[in-house]
């Protein structure tokens, strides 16, 4: 299948279903919480996958680049993905 943007559906991170996977896009946190996400690998064009959440649906566990990371949703706000349908 060939990949189009019609194809593609652009949604933020904290709003992604478990084992729903897709590439980040955008991240729009500024200053010192858009470089430590920056930091821990969240940058466009990165692949990741939902594995899954806490009961209280806070935090968000994702897998990107071999490894596990976990994010609180207010942090998870500020990632767009597009998710490939």
């Amino acid at each position: 299948m060939k990949l189009t943007t019609r194809n593609l559906k652009k949604q933020n991170l904290r709003t992604m279903k478990r084992h729903q996977s897709g590439t980040i896009s955008a991240v729009t946190a500024v200053g010192e919480l858009g470089r430590r996400i920056r930091d821990m690998g969240l940058v466009p064009g990165t692949a990741i996958t939902i594995q899954g959440r806490a009961p209280l649906k806070d935090p968000v566990a994702l897998r990107l680049m071999g490894f596990t990371l976990t994010l609180r949703n207010n942090e998870a706000d500020y990632i767009q993905v597009e998710i490939t349908e």
